[in-house]
Protein backbone atom coordinates (compact mmCIF):
# COMPACT_ATOMS: atom_id res chain seq x y z
CA UNK A 1 0.00 0.00 0.00
CA UNK A 2 1.58 3.29 -1.12
CA UNK A 3 -1.33 5.36 0.08
CA UNK A 4 -3.57 5.76 3.08
CA UNK A 5 -7.30 5.73 3.60
CA UNK A 6 -9.56 7.05 6.35
CA UNK A 7 -12.57 5.06 7.58
CA UNK A 8 -15.14 5.38 10.31
CA UNK A 9 -14.73 2.95 13.20
CA UNK A 10 -17.69 0.63 13.72
CA UNK A 11 -20.73 2.09 15.43
CA UNK A 12 -20.06 -0.13 18.47
CA UNK A 13 -16.51 1.18 18.82
CA UNK A 14 -17.66 4.78 18.42
CA UNK A 15 -20.38 4.31 21.03
CA UNK A 16 -17.83 2.93 23.50
CA UNK A 17 -15.50 5.88 22.89
CA UNK A 18 -18.31 8.40 23.03
CA UNK A 19 -19.64 7.06 26.33
CA UNK A 20 -16.17 7.64 27.75
CA UNK A 21 -16.64 11.30 26.75
CA UNK A 22 -20.28 11.52 27.91
CA UNK A 23 -21.56 8.58 29.97
CA UNK A 24 -25.13 9.98 29.92
CA UNK A 25 -25.49 10.24 26.14
CA UNK A 26 -28.46 8.38 24.67
CA UNK A 27 -28.04 5.78 21.94
CA UNK A 28 -30.11 8.02 19.66
CA UNK A 29 -27.76 10.99 20.13
CA UNK A 30 -24.68 8.81 19.63
CA UNK A 31 -26.18 7.23 16.51
CA UNK A 32 -26.99 10.66 15.02
CA UNK A 33 -23.46 11.92 15.71
CA UNK A 34 -21.97 8.74 14.22
CA UNK A 35 -24.02 9.15 11.03
CA UNK A 36 -22.77 12.75 10.65
CA UNK A 37 -19.05 11.95 11.08
CA UNK A 38 -16.89 13.51 8.39
CA UNK A 39 -13.75 11.79 7.16
CA UNK A 40 -10.61 13.96 7.30
CA UNK A 41 -9.70 15.82 4.14
CA UNK A 42 -7.35 18.51 2.91
CA UNK A 43 -8.72 22.03 2.58
CA UNK A 44 -6.67 22.94 -0.50
CA UNK A 45 -4.52 21.26 -3.12
CA UNK A 46 -1.38 22.57 -1.38
CA UNK A 47 -2.39 21.57 2.15
CA UNK A 48 -0.09 19.09 3.89
CA UNK A 49 -2.58 18.33 6.65
CA UNK A 50 -5.86 16.44 6.58
CA UNK A 51 -8.38 18.27 8.73
CA UNK A 52 -10.01 16.26 11.51
CA UNK A 53 -13.51 17.54 12.28
CA UNK A 54 -14.96 17.57 15.76
CA UNK A 55 -18.17 15.52 16.07
CA UNK A 56 -19.23 17.65 19.06
CA UNK A 57 -19.25 21.30 20.07
CA UNK A 58 -15.99 22.14 21.84
CA UNK A 59 -16.12 24.87 24.47
CA UNK A 60 -12.99 25.10 26.60
CA UNK A 61 -12.15 27.73 29.17
CA UNK A 62 -8.45 28.33 29.92
CA UNK A 63 -6.98 25.28 31.62
CA UNK A 64 -9.81 22.93 30.62
CA UNK A 65 -9.17 19.63 28.84
CA UNK A 66 -11.37 17.50 26.59
CA UNK A 67 -10.90 14.05 25.01
CA UNK A 68 -12.70 13.92 21.66
CA UNK A 69 -13.66 10.58 20.08
CA UNK A 70 -13.25 11.32 16.36
CA UNK A 71 -14.82 8.06 15.15
CA UNK A 72 -11.99 7.88 12.60
CA UNK A 73 -9.36 5.23 11.89
CA UNK A 74 -6.65 5.19 9.24
CA UNK A 75 -5.12 2.43 7.15
CA UNK A 76 -1.71 3.37 5.80
CA UNK A 77 1.55 2.13 4.36
CA UNK A 78 3.54 0.03 6.86
CA UNK A 79 6.42 2.55 6.83
CA UNK A 80 4.22 5.60 7.35
CA UNK A 81 3.07 7.41 10.46
CA UNK A 82 0.19 9.87 10.80
CA UNK A 83 1.21 12.85 12.95
CA UNK A 84 -1.67 14.78 14.58
CA UNK A 85 -1.36 18.47 15.44
CA UNK A 86 -3.86 21.15 16.48
CA UNK A 87 -5.18 23.22 13.57
CA UNK A 88 -2.62 25.99 13.13
CA UNK A 89 -5.09 28.83 13.69
CA UNK A 90 -6.41 27.31 16.91
CA UNK A 91 -2.92 26.80 18.28
CA UNK A 92 -1.88 30.32 17.33
CA UNK A 93 -5.01 32.10 18.53
CA UNK A 94 -5.77 30.11 21.71
CA UNK A 95 -2.59 28.13 22.51
CA UNK A 96 -4.72 25.03 22.01
CA UNK A 97 -2.45 22.08 22.81
CA UNK A 98 -2.66 18.34 22.27
CA UNK A 99 -2.01 16.69 25.62
CA UNK A 100 0.59 14.39 24.07
CA UNK A 101 2.07 17.42 22.19
CA UNK A 102 1.95 15.49 18.89
CA UNK A 103 -0.28 12.51 18.19
CA UNK A 104 1.62 9.59 16.66
CA UNK A 105 -0.63 7.14 14.84
CA UNK A 106 1.39 4.06 13.87
CA UNK A 107 0.44 2.01 10.82
CA UNK A 108 -0.43 -1.05 12.93
CA UNK A 109 -2.79 0.95 15.15
CA UNK A 110 -5.44 0.31 12.47
CA UNK A 111 -5.51 -3.35 13.58
CA UNK A 112 -5.66 -2.74 17.34
CA UNK A 113 -8.42 -3.93 19.63
CA UNK A 114 -10.15 -0.53 19.46
CA UNK A 115 -10.09 -0.59 15.63
CA UNK A 116 -7.48 2.18 15.62
CA UNK A 117 -10.03 4.75 16.88
CA UNK A 118 -8.23 8.11 16.87
CA UNK A 119 -8.93 10.28 19.90
CA UNK A 120 -7.84 13.89 20.22
CA UNK A 121 -7.22 15.12 23.76
CA UNK A 122 -6.80 18.87 23.89
CA UNK A 123 -6.22 21.55 26.51
CA UNK A 124 -6.90 25.26 26.26
CA UNK A 125 -3.54 26.55 27.44
CA UNK A 126 -4.47 30.20 26.95
CA UNK A 127 -2.75 32.60 29.30
CA UNK A 128 -4.86 35.45 27.92
CA UNK A 129 -8.22 34.21 29.20
CA UNK A 130 -9.45 33.19 25.73
CA UNK A 131 -12.20 30.60 25.38
CA UNK A 132 -11.93 27.98 22.62
CA UNK A 133 -15.28 27.64 20.88
CA UNK A 134 -15.32 25.22 17.93
CA UNK A 135 -18.66 24.07 16.57
CA UNK A 136 -19.50 20.49 15.66
CA UNK A 137 -18.27 19.70 12.14
CA UNK A 138 -15.44 22.26 12.16
CA UNK A 139 -11.76 21.38 11.97
CA UNK A 140 -10.10 20.80 15.35
CA UNK A 141 -6.83 19.09 14.37
CA UNK A 142 -4.80 18.15 11.33
CA UNK A 143 -3.02 14.95 10.40
CA UNK A 144 0.13 14.81 8.30
CA UNK A 145 1.50 11.58 6.85
CA UNK A 146 5.23 11.02 7.08
CA UNK A 147 7.50 8.22 5.97
CA UNK A 148 10.11 6.97 8.44
CA UNK A 149 13.21 4.82 8.35
CA UNK A 150 14.46 1.97 10.52
CA UNK A 151 17.98 0.81 11.33
CA UNK A 152 19.41 -2.03 9.24
CA UNK A 153 19.67 -4.46 12.15
CA UNK A 154 16.09 -3.88 13.35
CA UNK A 155 14.56 -7.25 14.19
CA UNK A 156 11.27 -6.33 15.88
CA UNK A 157 8.58 -8.94 15.29
CA UNK A 158 6.07 -7.99 18.01
CA UNK A 159 2.51 -7.23 16.94
CA UNK A 160 0.22 -4.61 18.50
CA UNK A 161 -2.53 -6.02 20.65
CA UNK A 162 -4.18 -2.94 22.05
CA UNK A 163 -4.95 0.70 21.64
CA UNK A 164 -3.33 3.84 23.01
CA UNK A 165 -0.11 3.18 24.91
CA UNK A 166 -0.17 -0.55 24.19
CA UNK A 167 3.37 -0.72 22.80
CA UNK A 168 4.84 -0.04 26.25
CA UNK A 169 2.93 -2.80 28.09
Amino acid sequence: MDTAKFYKVSYEQFEEGFLDYNANASKEIIHNIYNELKLPKRATKGSAGYDFYTPIDVYLKPGETLKIPTGIRCEMNERWVLMIYPRSGLGFKYRLQLNNTVGVIDSDYFYSDNEGHIFIKITNDSNEGKIVDVKKGQGIAQGIFMQYGIVEDDDVSELRNGGFGSTTR
